[in-house]
């Protein structure tokens, strides 16, 4: 049989694997669920008596709307469709001394039923987080889940000739280089607030050695630190929720291992032990339960942990040759992940418990990295599909609306969504 190389770790080290030709596990190919029609809401431009605001209130309703045609949970239209509407808006906007004051309400049409009703703050400059901030709140008050409008994704790139670390916004807006290492950065994680990201460096030491090493950036301050520079492998890193402790993959002992790691003691605790390579870390929303891919039983393949229990390991996934990367949806019942089948990677969820897998992506080249969005309702992913390049994309938690987000910025990839900020 043909022999393919994959990447343990990106570029940590290689496994020498066979094509899938089947699966065990019995997979159902998701292509969209039945969907009731999307309530269509009314968005009236706000009145005002500030003359001055005119290109600030156009761009307010404007990035109101993108907002929520992105999500593709609703319908907008203009205030003259309010009659075929099923909500409706209405405010008031005024501006002094450089700031803004954004009286917004929105109403069930029939009734006229207020179900939001609130005044928003910000400065003049700051008008699309003031924006972003009234979508995420109707959201809220129609679907009873928060809004994505405000959250960030974390991914790679070798646009300079690197491998750096990049944030976007939801939309692929606002790209930021957070890293300037020139040298290989790679699978990025957020802390559980936010304001941390931690990522694995191809690093030289000061004895002229390479290792990869782990590193956190700090948003707030703008610095970086140094978490574990062990021999060997460090990376994979997954923040606990308590947002002290982390899980990450160690190889200083021989064996690449998933440790405990204490981000402010740099200390380590062992939490699995095995004749394979243990990698790829996820927490899932609680932290009471680890998943992570082993190669244990010979192909690597999605396992969970208790953390209660570090001994008490689920093999959850049969499916195909190589599994990788899963992280937790937000109401911790699926793990979604890449797997190789058909000769390329796709994206797969499996149910916690291991007993039911669904494909979501096929015949579109390689699809890697995924990662649910807070709410759960879409998944952030790197894929090569077009050109050969490889790009970051989303999707609907039910494969559809695919949409590409990252364009100029070379190859992708470890794409990594962030908590509601």
């Amino acid at each position: 049989m043909n022999k393919i190389n994959f990447s343990v770790l990106a570029t940590a080290g290689f496994i020498s694997l066979s094509a899938v030709t089947s699966y065990a596990q019995t997979t159902s190919i998701a292509v969209g669920e039945a969907k009731t029609k999307k309530p269509m809401i009314a968005l009236s431009s706000p009145s005002t008596t500030s003359a001055n605001i005119t290109a600030q209130i156009s761009q307010i309703q404007k990035t109101i709307e993108n907002d929520l045609n992105f999500s593709d949970q609703f319908r907008t239209s203009a205030a003259t469709e309010k009659n075929s509407a099923d909500y409706s808006s209405t405010g008031t906007i005024k501006s002094e001394n450089d700031h803004l004051t954004y009286e917004f309400h929105l109403t069930l049409v029939g009734s006229g039923k207020e179900i939001l009703g609130k005044r928003y703050s910000s400065d003049l400059s700051d008008y699309k987080t003031l924006a972003h901030s009234i979508a995420n709140d109707i959201v809220l008050a129609i679907t009873g889940k928060k809004g994505i409008f405000l959250t960030k994704i974390a991914f790679s790139c070798d646009h300079t000739g690197k491998k750096e670390i990049y944030t976007m916004n939801f939309d692929g807006s606002e790209v930021r280089q957070i890293t300037k290492n020139r040298s290989i950065s790679m699978g990025a994680s957020w802390s559980p607030d936010g304001t941390k990201l931690g990522y694995s460096l191809f690093n030289r030491h000061s004895d002229g050695t390479k290792n990869i090493d782990l590193f956190e950036y700090n948003f707030r301050s703008g610095g970086m630190r140094l978490l574990s520079n062990r021999k060997g492998i460090n990376s994979g890193i997954s923040y606990h929720p308590n947002g002290k402790d982390a899980a990450v993959t160690l190889s200083y002992a021989g064996n690449p291992d998933i440790y405990l790691l204490n981000v402010d003691s740099r200390t380590t605790t062992p939490l699995t032990k095995s004749v394979g390579f243990d990698v790829d870390p996820s927490f899932s929303p609680d932290g009471s339960r680890l998943a992570f891919v082993s190669s244990r039983a010979g192909k690597p393949m999605v396992y969970t942990l208790n953390l209660s229990n570090p001994s008490d390991v689920k093999r959850i996934t049969f499916a195909g040759q190589y599994n990788a990367t899963p992280n937790w949806s937000p109401d911790s019942k699926k793990i979604i992940f890449a797997g190789w089948i058909d000769s390329h990677f796709d994206i797969f969820t499996v149910t916690a418990d291991g007993s039911k897998i669904e494909r979501f992506t096929k015949n579109e080249g390689n699809n890697e990295d995924p990662s649910f969005s807070p709410d759960g309702s879409m998944v952030v992913f790197s894929s090569n599909r077009a050109n050969h390049e490889k790009g970051i994309y989303i999707m609907n938690s039910d494969g559809t609306n695919v949409k590409r987000l990252t364009f100029g910025l070379g190859n992708c990839s470890g794409s990594k969504w962030s908590p509601y900020l």
